[in-house]
């Protein structure tokens, strides 16, 4: 991995793989945005500059988050998709949205997500990721990626 671990604190170590801004503004965008591609993601509301998009994706491409394939469109272009690691981030983004909703001056769409989201609580975030899960193909992912080590579906 990028960094030597320099604590074993599980918050630390979480921190490591997602702990910055442009990070968890890329899941979600993956998440709630249906965003897939490098330039979708270009075009957030937060100007990310192509650079920290690369690298941060690349990055979430080494821990496990997210997935690169070739897009069947284009030979030239990528799609990026959540793995079921990166899916089981969503009640901490939902938690992130509804603790900003309450705290800091929020308004549009973005702030009535984090409003729906903590309305409908646990049920609703086992709905989106049930519907990230198909959107994405984390099932087909495991079973490539079982195929590929070897070991036998569970």
């Amino acid at each position: 991995m990028r960094n030597a671990m320099r604590s074993l604190c599980p918050i630390s170590l979480s921190l490591e793989v997602f702990g910055d801004r442009w990070t968890l503004l890329i899941v979600r965008d993956l998440m709630f945005a249906g965003k897939r591609r490098f330039r979708e993601f270009l075009q957030s509301d937060e100007r990310i500059s192509s650079r920290i998009l690369a690298d941060r994706l690349a990055a979430l491409v080494e821990h496990g988050i997210v997935t690169r394939s070739g897009d069947p469109s284009h030979k030239q272009k990528t799609i990026y998709s959540l793995t079921a690691k990166g899916v089981a981030l969503l009640p901490i983004v939902a938690e992130i949205g509804a603790w900003g909703r309450a705290y800091t001056p929020t308004a549009g769409e973005s702030a009535a997500n984090a409003e729906r989201l903590t309305r409908g609580g646990k049920p609703l975030q086992r709905k989106l990721m049930a519907e990230l899960v198909a959107a994405h193909g984390v099932a087909r992912q495991r079973r490539t990626n079982l195929r590929h080590s070897g070991r036998k579906p569970e």
